[in-house]
């Protein structure tokens, strides 16, 4: 669960150098579909129709919305896209540990955290070492970078917390669709501080995804009552 947790948080800040925000949030609102999938694949765990339907619109809105963004880049997006896998091998590992295992939030943060620092230490040496230390000895004051890290770090920690603590509360679909709930405030942040445009059917595509998005978490609903 490290190494997929690393792989996602290290895809992530790719596809963020080479995609707008808006397009990796719309291509992240396919994560219930592959969730759906793997589950399908390799847990062999049976789907009715409707659940299967419900996420034709999010698939066919996030490929109209990749054929038509203007800002198209294929390392970028094959980063989102893996990144979409990522999470949602996460989110099964998380379920399996919360539920199955009877984790606690805060014990997955902790047991989770030394091995991802294990496995990033080596590789961030060898590709930012040199980076790192020209960047310490040009800027006379570090102030400003350790403000930086420690929020960082700390929305790190909150987020995960929460992403936990919703899983552990509900179900990993659930969080998943509240999770695409928030599909507008990126889109809607990045056009306003970075001008990322945003033609019209993008706009659209994000839309419907996000409607598929709700109607799986309704159908799901309807199916468990």
């Amino acid at each position: 669960m490290s190494f997929v947790f690393c792989i996602n948080i290290v895809l992530g800040n790719v596809s963020l150098r080479y995609i707008p925000v808006s397009f990796i949030q719309t291509i992240k609102s396919f994560t219930p579909t592959t969730i759906v999938v793997f589950q399908w694949l390799v847990w062999r765990k049976y789907f009715e129709w409707r659940i299967w339907a419900s996420l034709v619109p999010i698939v066919g809105w996030i490929l109209l919305t990749s054929v038509t963004e203007l800002s198209f880049n294929m390392l970028g997006f094959c980063a989102a896209l893996f990144v979409c896998l990522a999470t949602s091998i996460k989110t099964i590992l998380t379920v399996s540990l919360l539920h199955g295992y009877k984790f606690g939030c805060i014990n997955t943060i902790y047991y989770m955290t030394p091995f991802a620092t294990m496995i990033l230490a080596l590789p961030a040496l060898f590709l930012n070492g040199n980076g790192v230390w020209v960047w310490f000895y040009t800027h006379e004051t570090l102030c400003s970078f350790l403000i930086l890290i420690l929020t960082s770090g700390v929305l790190g920690f909150c987020l995960n917390f929460s992403i936990f603590y919703v899983i552990h509360s509900t179900t990993s679909v659930t969080f998943n669709t509240m999770g695409n709930m928030k599909l507008a405030v990126p889109v809607m942040v990045s056009w306003l501080i970075f001008r990322n445009s945003i033609p019209a059917l993008n706009a659209v595509g994000c839309g419907v995804a996000l409607i598929g998005c709700t109607l799986d978490g309704f159908v799901r609903h309807k199916i468990s009552q």
